[in-house]
């Protein structure tokens, strides 16, 4: 295991027998994965960004690992800041590094998506993911159990049109019927929306 890797505290680790494939697959190479996450950061001016994994990274690029590397632990951690805050994005539910890496690099696109459409603003979609100030290091973001607006990255006090918003955005993009839709986390955003809505 790298000596750099470190997984949030507080925030359970996904059972190595729980794990599997991205259902459907992420049909990108995993170098592909790993930069588009540092993609998706670049959009909302992420600084200090740290992708962290179990393997050695290349010298060239020290956010990817080397191609060659197959881990018993494939989880992936991203440490970033912005405006003066540091968040922390972990992954260790897929069974391999390239499906974790392209997770984060979707939830990352999903949640700058919700402020592109006027439903919110990124500071309060991010909220999920800051960690806290001084030596505490509470996990916050992951898929572990999560609150029905953590889920939705809203607030929790959203406003309802905010929070439908969130949710057909997130239905949309976790659909079963889509390429890299997810059962399980479209059936966790429509359970969450009906909490939310009180349904």
């Amino acid at each position: 295991m790298s000596d750099d890797f470190q997984w949030p505290a507080g925030f359970d680790r996904t059972p190595a027998s729980d794990r599997k494939r991205y259902p459907g697959g992420f049909e990108v190479s995993r170098t592909t994965a790993f930069e588009s996450i540092l993609e998706e950061l670049e959009k909302f001016d992420a600084v200090n960004v740290d992708v962290q994994t179990t393997v050695p990274h290349t010298a060239r690029n020290p956010n990817v690992p080397y191609k060659d590397r197959d881990p018993d632990d494939p989880a992936v951690v991203v440490y970033f800041d912005r405006d003066g805050r540091r968040y922390a994005v972990p992954c260790d539910r897929w069974n391999n590094l390239r499906d974790n890496a392209r997770a984060i690099a979707k939830y990352l696109d999903a949640k700058r998506a919700i402020e592109r459409y006027g439903v919110a603003t990124l500071e309060t979609e991010m909220s999920t993911q800051a960690l806290p100030s001084g030596d505490d290091d509470v996990v916050v973001a992951g898929d572990g159990r999560r609150e029905p607006h953590e889920v939705l990255g809203v607030s929790p006090n959203a406003p309802e049109s905010v929070v439908e918003a969130a949710a057909r955005q997130l239905k949309k993009e976790t659909h079963p019927d889509q390429p890299d839709g997810d059962e399980q986390a479209f059936k966790s955003v429509v359970r969450a929306e009906e909490v939310m809505l009180g349904e």
